[in-house]
């Protein structure tokens, strides 16, 4: 029975694939699907609860422990899918708490087969044993694992970052986006001479007979996987709050101590942060929780409650910038902090939305800008960005295959979202979609559809084709603007190429010294009169729109005929 099963789920896997190919997208292989598909394996239940205990030996670069998983049944089930790399390995599984568990694994996937058949509405748990070496970070935080380094005193320092590579690399999980469960334990061994700093709230440290100290963190919120973290060296730690109406935030900073004055100086910018983003944004999503910036070997990562940073104590990123409003701000606090909002609260449910998290975590930076030095700095900061764009393929991914779409997604996504805000051209109702779109998904994992839904519910307007080009589509559209001067007549005959074929944005051009005015343009040719201009001075307000311009100008002898 068990053997059937999993090769009913392999028929589904290969056909999937199939399918994808058909399509002209990339190929993609077993253990893609195995790792991004919602199979009946995965969905038969509900991860309600995490306790993740782990004892990391610093000598051997190798951790073990356990995840204690509690799950509520959605469908009847005798087979479900967990995920661990193959270079950990497992001790046993225990189905609640003693009974063992026989289980098979392909690639990542681990598939425990229970003794009984597991009735809807049901609540279990499973506790899964293991160790290993997880991999080591090649290029962190970009390329996932450990990151195994030294502090300028030569102490230990150890931090993990695990986006896109998943967190099945160092502990057993359900790892998909669209499962979080609603609270999490997080119990980390480290030698008595380290400290060690994870997501939530500490809520006790034992030292132990054998020379290390267990921490043991309290995640009050639903958190998605990659965001589990755990940060080991020898930190100092001073704290501040941040009060918001009722609320009162705190804000708990674990540095170096060689670097806490430079640390006390630039963390200065997160109370004029948090004032920013909770006027745009709604509330701080994790208050319970409280906000901790991490010193990290690495230069940053969005870890829920618990934000890695690594830039320096530096303006920028890195102290450098693509545009000079960039230098304002240290990019590393502003837009990993940005992602409490964008991927920690509002997760997208598939990795091929992650543009939800990095084109909306991105614009966060424009929207600090904007609240703390005015609009135009904002519009310089954005427009700043383009430079970085490769248009090489598409934003959104492809769906079931654990793919993210192109690393466009932060920059033009950027640029995008600004690109949107000036269509539909109502601020008051712009930002009243940011607003909702973070307070009415709080907590819960998205598509982009339902973003999309959104947009066209609050502006009563349909925006699809606009999606479609800027997020589907690999290029922005291209404005064909043809001017021709006969006399004092000026006429303006314009078009959209797009991949859309009903693409139809409004976009600002001049139509007179010094004035813009609004065309709607179609995938058709149109004429519009422009008398007052000079076709010379004719532009399209490209600092609030990303789009590509081709322009022809032409001058007729009004003693000519036609």
């Amino acid at each position: 029975m068990f053997i059937r099963i999993l090769s009913v789920v392999a028929g589904l896997l290969c056909y999937a694939t199939l399918g994808l190919a058909q399509t002209s997208q990339p190929s993609f292989t077993r253990t893609d699907s195995l790792r991004g598909m919602l199979t009946p394996l995965r969905t038969c239940y509900d991860v309600t609860y995490y306790h993740l205990s782990v004892k990391v030996d610093t000598a051997t670069r190798s951790i073990e422990g356990f995840t204690t998983i509690k799950f509520n049944v959605v469908q009847d089930f005798d087979v479900l899918q967990v995920d661990l790399f193959e270079t950990m390995k497992i001790g046993r599984i225990l189905f609640e708490g003693n009974s063992e568990l026989q289980y098979e694994r392909e690639h990542a996937a681990v598939f425990v087969r229970f003794p009984r058949k597991l009735k809807r509405k049901g609540v279990h748990e499973i506790t899964i044993h293991y160790s290993g070496t997880p991999q080591e970070a090649q290029r962190p935080p970009w390329g996932g694992g450990f990151t195994w380094a030294r502090d300028g005193e030569g102490n230990t320092w150890v931090a993990v970052t695990c986006q896109g590579l998943g967190a099945s690399s160092w502990w057993p999980n359900k790892d998909h986006q669209s499962d979080e469960p609603d609270s999490m334990m997080i119990s980390v061994t480290v030698p008595s001479n380290l400290m060690n700093v994870s997501n939530g709230r500490l809520r006790k440290m034992e030292d132990l007979p054998d020379g290390s100290t267990r921490y043991d963190w309290f995640v009050s919120y639903p958190i998605n996987n990659y965001n589990v973290t755990l940060n080991i060296a020898r930190y100092a730690r001073f704290s501040d709050v941040y009060v918001s109406g009722k609320d009162t935030l705190t804000l708990d900073y674990y540095v170096l101590p060689e670097n806490v004055a430079k640390a006390r100086r630039q963390f200065e910018q997160v109370k004029p942060m948090m004032k920013c983003f909770e006027h745009y944004f709604g509330p701080y999503p994790f208050v319970r929780d409280g906000y901790k910036l991490v010193e990290s070997p690495h230069l940053g990562m969005e870890h829920q409650s618990a934000v890695a940073y690594g830039n320096n104590y530096l303006q920028g990123y890195r102290g450098r910038s693509s545009s000079e409003v960039g230098l304002m701000f240290d990019f590393i606090i502003i837009h990993e902090t940005a992602h409490e909002w964008w991927g920690n609260s509002v997760t997208s449910n598939d990795i091929a939305d992650m543009w939800i998290h990095e084109s909306f975590g991105a614009y966060a930076e424009a929207v600090y800008v904007e609240c703390l030095f005015g609009y135009h700095k904002a519009m310089q900061y954005v427009n700043g960005k383009k430079w970085n764009v490769q248009n090489d393929r598409p934003i959104i991914g492809t769906y079931g295959v654990h793919q993210r779409g192109s690393g466009d997604m932060y920059d033009k996504g950027q640029l995008v979202l600004n690109t949107l805000r000036h269509a539909i051209n109502n601020d008051s109702q712009w930002w009243d979609i940011v607003k909702s779109i973070a307070q009415r998904f709080r907590y819960s994992s998205i598509d982009a559809e339902d973003i999309f839904r959104l947009v066209n519910e609050k502006t009563k307007s349909d925006y699809t084709y606009f999606f479609e080009q800027y997020f589907k589509s690999t290029k922005p559209p291209r404005l064909e603007a043809a001017l021709t001067k006969k006399g004092a007549a000026v006429e303006l005959r314009h078009r959209w190429v797009a991949d859309v074929e009903d693409f139809r944005m409004p976009v600002k051009i001049t139509a007179g010294a010094g004035e813009y005015a609004f065309i709607h343009p179609t995938t058709s040719w149109q004429t519009t009169r422009l008398d007052k201009l000079n076709p010379l001075e004719f532009r399209v307000a490209e600092e609030q729109f990303y789009v590509d311009v081709r322009v022809t100008v032409q001058y007729l002898d009004p003693a000519g005929g036609h």
